[in-house]
C-alpha cells in the first residue's frame, strides 16, 4: 500500500523529514503481539520491537509505540524485521488510565479521525457508559461518533435514540444493524479520504460484526449473542485494518474498565449544559444544594435536568480530581529517585576520583 493510503499526510511527512536523511523507513504500527509490533511500510509488512534508547527515553508507557502510531524504523538486512528508532507526533489519541493500581497512560489508539463509541440497543444500553466515553472521546482530538448496533434487537428505538440523545451533546448518532446492513452507508462516509476510525466499546456490542460488514467478509470472528442479551468477546488485541474500499479501521477488544485519564476538556464537552447552568447561577461560588438562584436546581425541579446525569458529571469530576492527586503523588516519587540516582553518581565519581 502506498503510504497516503495508511493515512499519511503533510503532518507526518513534515516530522519524518529528519529521519528520511538518515534513511530511515517510514512505517505504521498495525498490530501488537506478545510485545512484538506489525509495522505496515510501502514495501510491505514487518516484525519490529522499540530501540533501547526509546524504551529508555520514554516518560512512561503512553510514550512507547501504539496501533495507530507513525514511525521511524531501521530495517534489519536480510530479514522482515526493524527497529524502531522514534514515534512521530500524534494528532490525536485515545488514552485511559492503566487498569489496576499503577497511574499510567495506556494509549489504545493513536492518529485516529473518528472515534465509534459503540453500545448495544439491548437491555445493556448505559447512559452512563456512554458518558463516560465521550469525556475522553472529546479529550482525544478525534471526532466522536455514538453508533447503537443491534437496531434488529431494538423494540422501541425512538426512545433509545432521545434518551442517547440527551448524554451525546454535539456528537452524531447512529443506530446500524450488523445483520441486515441498515445504517452502515451514514458511518462509511467517516471513511472517506482514507481516514482512521476506531471502534470502541465493551465486549459484545458487535464491533467485530460491524467491521465485517464494513469489509464485506467475515474476517473477524464473532460470536451469537448469549440469551440474557449480553454479547460474547471476541477480539483480543488491537489491530489497524485497511479497508478494500478505502479507510482504516482500528479495532480493540472490550474494554472492561474505563478509567479516565487527563480529560478535563473532555469532561466540559460531555456535559457542556451543566456546565452552562453552573456559569448562570446567581453566585460565582454556587454549591447548587442550597443557594438561590442556582440554575441547576431549578434545571433539577423543572425536570430539564436528571438526577442521575449530574450524579455522573459529580462522580467523573471525583475521579479527575484524584487522578491529579496520584499523578502528583507519582511525579514527586520520580524526582525522587532521580536525585537519588544523580546522587549515587556523584558519589561514585568522588570516590574514583579519590583512588
Amino acid at each position: 500500500m502506498h503510504l497516503h493510503e495508511l493515512g499519511w499526510n503533510s503532518h507526518f511527512e513534515h516530522h519524518f523529514a529528519q529521519y528520511a536523511e538518515e534513511g530511515l523507513v517510514a512505517g505504521r504500527v498495525g498490530a501488537e503481539h506478545r510485545g512484538a509490533l506489525v509495522v505496515f511500510t510501502e514495501n510491505g509488512d514487518m516484525i519490529a520491537k522499540p530501540s533501547g534508547a526509546l524504551r529508555h527515553n520514554a516518560a512512561g508507557r503512553g510514550d512507547l509505540p501504539a496501533v495507530g502510531d507513525w514511525v521511524a524504523l531501521r530495517p534489519r538486512p536480510g530479514d522482515e524485521t526493524a527497529t524502531i528508532v522514534a514515534v512521530l507526533p500524534r494528532r490525536t489519541k485515545f488514552s485511559r488510565k492503566g487498569a489496576g493500581a499503577q497511574t499510567e497512560e495506556q494509549v489504545l489508539a493513536a492518529n485516529i479521525d473518528v472515534l465509534f463509541l459503540v453500545s448495544a440497543l439491548t437491555q445493556e444500553l448505559s447512559l452512563r457508559r456512554i458518558e463516560r466515553y465521550l469525556a475522553l472521546a472529546w479529550e482525544s482530538g478525534a471526532e466522536p461518533v455514538v453508533v447503537l448496533n443491534k437496531l434488529d434487537l431494538c423494540d422501541d428505538l425512538p426512545t433509545a435514540l432521545a434518551e442517547v440523545g440527551s448524554v451525546a451533546v454535539g456528537a452524531p448518532v447512529h443506530a446500524v444493524s450488523s445483520v441486515t446492513g441498515e445504517g452502515f452507508g451514514e458511518l462509511e462516509r467517516y471513511l472517506a479520504g482514507h481516514r482512521t476510525v476506531a471502534l470502541l466499546g465493551s465486549s459484545g456490542v458487535g464491533k467485530s460484526t460491524i467491521l465485517n460488514r464494513l469489509l464485506g467478509t467475515e474476517q473477524q470472528r464473532t460470536q451469537d449473542v448469549r440469551a440474557d442479551d449480553r454479547g460474547r468477546h471476541t477480539t483480543t488485541h488491537r489491530e489497524l485494518v485497511p479497508l478494500p474500499g478505502g479507510g482504516l479501521v482500528i479495532d480493540t477488544p472490550g474494554i472492561r474498565e474505563l478509567q479516565l485519564w487527563d480529560a478535563d476538556e473532555g469532561l466540559g464537552s460531555t456535559f457542556a449544559d451543566i456546565e452552562a447552568l453552573a456559569e448562570a447561577c446567581r453566585f460565582t461560588d454556587c454549591r447548587h444544594e442550597t443557594e438561590p438562584g442556582c440554575e441547576i436546581l431549578r434545571a433539577l425541579g423543572d425536570g430539564s435536568l436528571t438526577e442521575e446525569r449530574l450524579e455522573s458529571y459529580r462522580k467523573l469530576q471525583r475521579e479527575l480530581a484524584y487522578l491529579d492527586v496520584r499523578q502528583d503523588a507519582r511525579a514527586r516519587s520520580e524526582r525522587r529517585k532521580e536525585y537519588r540516582r544523580f546522587a549515587k553518581e556523584m558519589r561514585a565519581r568522588m570516590k574514583g576520583g579519590g583512588r
